[in-house]
């Protein structure tokens, strides 16, 4: 049915189309390249026009069974390496049964694989379901701008397939945290240093006790974690600091510890007298949770997996992916992607005797999700 040279051939073209998000024009290529791609298929194309400096999203749908709930394919074409990572930190090369470059294992593999699935089915035919593949612009600095097109398909669908990359030996994702992105704004009062200290309020100063109060909110046995990532403050050795920032990461498992985590977060309140403090924010993604819906396709996938001769395990993970936002609406299985390792850094790559077994995967449900 598929052939890794050809599939591995196909990929190689899109990596070699750098694509990070900031990149608009460089995006917009590759949407070009993936809608010649489909030429001749029965399937309809929409190009939805990027904003806010973003590129295009692409929605193609099957010429069939649009008509009732169907199948939703998620994959994102932006990428996070900066131009020019492909002619020096990481080219596109092979080696033994290993494949490298940019984005390659997160997710241009994935979102190729499943080009190549719906080919099939449409080839052969049709499947039980329509099929709806949504390529998005900006997923890798949270889908700003395709949020609202993932929920609107999210809630037509009847099944949502993921095709971020597998994990950790070809496991598939059946759950994430939801994540929560905060900023923390204190202003106290400028002063000197050395002269009149006893004037100053400084907001560094508080600033250290909102991080000691954020990162107390962790708590390992509930799965929440909070992490203050990035800090700055003050603007001389010999003032005492006015404005001190912080941006703070909420991951936490289920919707009621979304909600308790986001109310104490945005409810903090400054410790030193006559210092201001400000949050904003709040969830990025919601919680993906297994319902039993998505536990039924899980087991779906599973009986296809060993009947094609290898277990399929599902796990939990702590990062989000565009399958937050439609796992409350429909049945919604992640990590379809292909295996490998390195997301997000210079040795990037993909196991390639399992481009095939992921997309024979993906066919199958194509094929029999109804």
């Amino acid at each position: 049915m598929f052939a890794t040279d050809t599939i591995l051939a196909h990929i190689r073209r899109w990596v070699e189309i750098e694509s990070p998000t900031e990149r608009p024009d460089q995006i917009n290529r590759l949407v070009d390249m993936v809608i010649a791609d489909h030429a001749g298929l029965p399937v309809d194309i929409e190009r939805v026009a990027g904003t806010e400096g973003h590129g295009d999203h692409l929605v193609v749908r099957s010429h069939w069974g649009q008509d009732k709930p169907g199948i939703l394919i998620l994959s994102h074409l932006d990428t996070v390496h900066p131009m020019g990572f492909i002619t020096g930190r990481l080219p596109w090369r092979v080696e033994g049964d290993v494949a490298f470059g940019p984005g390659i294992y997160d997710m241009k593999s994935g979102a190729c694989i499943a080009h190549h699935a719906l080919k099939a089915i449409a080839t052969a035919g049709a499947g039980k379901l329509g099929v709806t593949h949504l390529y998005v612009s900006d997923e890798e600095v949270g889908s700003p701008t395709s949020r609202p097109l993932i929920e609107a398909l999210g809630r037509k669908a009847k099944y949502v397939l993921v095709t971020e990359p597998a994990r950790d030996g070809g496991k598939i994702v059946t759950a994430r945290k939801g994540v929560g992105r905060f900023d923390v704004h204190i202003r106290g009062v400028a002063s000197h240093a050395g002269a009149k200290p006893h004037e100053g309020r400084s907001a560094v100063r508080e600033l250290g006790h909102v991080i000691l109060a954020l990162e107390g909110l962790c708590d390992e046995a509930r799965g929440v974690t909070v992490t203050v990532g990035v800090v700055s403050g003050g603007t001389k050795a010999n003032v005492i600091p006015e404005e001190a920032h912080a941006a703070v990461d909420l991951r936490v498992p289920t919707i009621e510890l979304a909600e308790e985590l986001t109310a104490k977060i945005l409810g903090l309140k400054p410790k030193t007298e006559g210092v201001s403090l400000t949050v904003t924010g709040g969830m990025n993604r919601p919680p993906f949770e297994q319902t039993p819906a998505a536990k039924a396709l899980f087991e779906h996938a599973h009986t296809l997996a060993a009947g094609m001769g290898f277990e399929l395990i599902g796990v939990s993970t702590g990062g989000g992916s565009d399958g937050n936002f439609t796992a409350p609406y429909a049945a919604t299985l992640d990590g379809l992607g292909v295996d490998g390792k390195g997301a997000h850094t210079d040795y990037e790559q993909i196991n390639i005797p399992t481009i095939v077994q992921r997309a024979e995967l993906m066919r199958q449900l194509l094929a029999t999700l109804g």
